[in-house]
C-alpha cells in the first residue's frame, strides 16, 4: 500500500473540505478501494499507486481551483471527477501511424513524408523547428502532437502562442477588449483543437488552464514546466522575442516552433527572429529541424500551385535584383525590403 500526504497551505479548511468534510467524502466515495483521511490541514491518501496518482491529481486540481475561485463546492468536486473519468476513457495512443483520434472519432495522422519527419523529430527532440509554406499542416500536426502528449499524460498542460503582428489593420481600431482583438490571430489554433477534443472537455481544459492560448507577449517571465509548448507563426517574432520564448523552456517541457519564411509581416527594418534562430542554433544537438515544401501542401489542390507559382516568381525577382546590383543599378533604399522579402535565401 502506498501513502501520500497533501498539505493545505493558505486555504480555509471549511471552504475547501466542505461542511463536515463533505467534499472529501464525495471524493472518497468515488475511490472505494483507497482511503482518504483529512486531519487538520493535511490530507492522507492510502491505496495502490495508479489510483493514488489519480486522487492526487484531482486534489491538486481542486487546490488550483480554490486559489482561483476561493471555494470548493460539491459541483466542483463532481466536475473534476467527471473530467478525470472522461480523461481516463481516452485510449493511450501507441500506434506509430495515429497521432490522435479526433473529437468525432476520426483518425488524425501524418499524410506526407515531411509530416512524418515532423512527428519523428518531436519524438526524438525536446525542441523542434518546423518551417514550410501555407497549407503544409505545420500548425495542425503540431497541435495534434500536443494533444497526444496530453492524452498520454506525458505533459500536464498545453501552451500555444502566436506573435500578434498587425498586417494592414491596427489592433487599436479593432472592436472589443484585448481578447476580442487577439482572438482572430489565434483562430487557427482554436479550430485545430476543436477537431481533436470534444467541446465540453475543451471548455473544461480552457477554464482550468490545462490548455492555454495566448499572445507571445504573455510568455515573458514564465517558466514552462511539464508542458507541451507551441509557438506558431514564429517568422513574425523579433530575435529578442524568440530568444525570450525559448528560454522559458522548463526541464520537462517539449517545445515546437513553427513558421513560414515567405510570409514575414514585420516592418522592413526588422529582422525575423526565426531566421536568425535557425542560423544560431543549427549545430546544437537535441534540436530538430524539419523543412516542408510545396509538395507537402494538403489543402485544396490550387494551394500547392499557388505556392509553387510564388516561389518561382520570388526566385526570378531575386535573380533580377542580383543582376541589377552587379551592374551597379541596385537602389540602396531597397535594401531593407530585399532583406525582408528574401530572408529565406540567406541560409
Amino acid at each position: 500500500m502506498v501513502e501520500k500526504t497533501i498539505t493545505l497551505e493558505n486555504i480555509s479548511l471549511l471552504d475547501f473540505l466542505g461542511l463536515e468534510n463533505q467534499n472529501i467524502k464525495q471524493l472518497a466515495a468515488a475511490f472505494p478501494s483507497s482511503k482518504i483521511i483529512s486531519r487538520g490541514n493535511e490530507i492522507k491518501i492510502q491505496g495502490q499507486t495508479p489510483e493514488i496518482t489519480r486522487i492526487h491529481d484531482i486534489l491538486s486540481s481542486l487546490i488550483e481551483h480554490y486559489h482561483q475561485y476561493g471555494k470548493i463546492t460539491d459541483k466542483s468536486v463532481h466536475k473534476f471527477l467527471t473530467a478525470d473519468n472522461d480523461f481516463e476513457e481516452d485510449v493511450v495512443i501507441t500506434s506509430p501511424d495515429v497521432i490522435v483520434y479526433g473529437s468525432k472519432g476520426g483518425v488524425i495522422k501524418a499524410k506526407t513524408p515531411s509530416q512524418h519527419k515532423l512527428v519523428e523529430a518531436v519524438a526524438k527532440n525536446d525542441l523542434v523547428f518546423a518551417l514550410g509554406p501555407a497549407g503544409t499542416g505545420k500548425t495542425f500536426i503540431s497541435v495534434a502532437m500536443a494533444v497526444r502528449a496530453l492524452k498520454n499524460k506525458e505533459v500536464k498542460k498545453i501552451i500555444i502562442s502566436r506573435p500578434v503582428v498587425e498586417a494592414g489593420e491596427s489592433l487599436g481600431f479593432l472592436p472589443g477588449d484585448m481578447k476580442d482583438k487577439v482572438d482572430p490571430y489565434l483562430r487557427p489554433i482554436y479550430d485545430a483543437l476543436e477537431e481533436m477534443i470534444p467541446v465540453e472537455k475543451l471548455k473544461y481544459y480552457y477554464e482550468n488552464k490545462i490548455i492555454e492560448i495566448a499572445p507571445l507577449a504573455y510568455m515573458r517571465g514564465r517558466t514552462l514546466n511539464n508542458a507541451f509548448v507551441l509557438l506558431d507563426e514564429a517568422q513574425n517574432t523579433t530575435p529578442m522575442q524568440i530568444k525570450m520564448f525559448m528560454t522559458r523552456m522548463g526541464p520537462t517541457s517539449k517545445v515546437m516552433i513553427n513558421g513560414d519564411r515567405t510570409q514575414i509581416d514585420l516592418p522592413r527594418n526588422q529582422r525575423s527572429g526565426l531566421i536568425e534562430a535557425m542560423t544560431v542554433l543549427k549545430d546544437i544537438k537535441g534540436i530538430g529541424f524539419v523543412e516542408m515544401q510545396a509538395e507537402d501542401v494538403v489543402r485544396h489542390r490550387l494551394v500547392k500551385s499557388i505556392v509553387e507559382a510564388y516561389t518561382k516568381f520570388d526566385d526570378k525577382r531575386q535573380k533580377e535584383r542580383e543582376e541589377r546590383e552587379k551592374n551597379g543599378e541596385y537602389d540602396n533604399q531597397d535594401a531593407p525590403r530585399r532583406r525582408q522579402n528574401f530572408r529565406r535565401y540567406e541560409d
